[in-house]
């Protein structure tokens, strides 16, 4: 049996407006001008924290910047996230052919949460958020996990991503990894990692369901 197991930001759902309007409220919230929506974007799928330093925010206030974030983010996920173009036909044919099962730096909690709204949570076997590990993506460990969980085979599973970082974690992971021009990076970044590169998630479903 395969194993898909997939990113979210830019793979399955955009929440691009709640990412960006929560990293506004922390900004704000401690007195702070936000970075330009460009910058931020080009660094979603990193964890949070990451995020914040890799923006200017001191690694030791940074903490306390995804908890602002958090809380409003909490507030507005699920208004201001959609499921992608074609993201629902994907999991459904997935699901026909494959366990599958999330892999994510967002908080696990709040990501199932927010597929439970959009009714898409049923479909999924696992799902690995930032507090489930020690160390996030690229670091293999939440693929890692997740085979443990689903007892998968890693030569008959795949991970797809938007992200360098979903494509090394599946690489250092021993997984195949398709990354989907979806989302947040371009050809250029992804093809530094992979030989497949599709439009979305269909599409990588239909490469997985060719593949013997």
């Amino acid at each position: 049996m395969k194993t898909i197991l997939f990113d979210l930001d830019g793979t399955l759902i955009d929440s691009t407006d709640a990412i960006l309007e929560s990293f506004g409220v922390a900004y704000e919230t401690f007195g702070r001008q936000a970075p330009e929506d460009e910058q931020i974007k080009k660094l979603i799928g990193h964890p949070l924290d990451l995020m914040f330093t890799m923006l200017g925010i001191n690694a030791l206030e940074a903490n306390d910047y995804v908890a602002a974030y958090k809380e409003h983010y909490r507030l507005i996920s699920r208004k201001k996230t959609t499921l992608l173009p074609l993201a629902l036909e994907a999991i459904k044919h997935a699901s026909k052919i494959a366990t599958l099962g999330v892999v994510t730096t967002k908080t696990a909690r709040y990501s199932e949460e927010l597929l439970e709204h959009l009714g898409v949570m049923h479909h999924f076997k696992v799902l690995i958020g930032r507090e489930s590990v020690t160390h996030p993506k690229p670091h293999p460990e939440p693929i890692q996990r997740a085979l443990l969980a689903l007892n998968a085979d890693p030569a008959h599973t795949w991970m797809i991503g938007d992200t360098p970082m979903d494509l090394i974690c599946a690489k250092e992971a021993g997984v195949h990894g398709i990354g989907v021009l979806c989302g947040y990076s371009t050809q250029y970044d992804l093809e530094q990692h992979t030989n497949f590169i599709v439009h979305d998630a269909l599409d990588a479903v239909k490469m997985v369901a060719s593949h013997s």
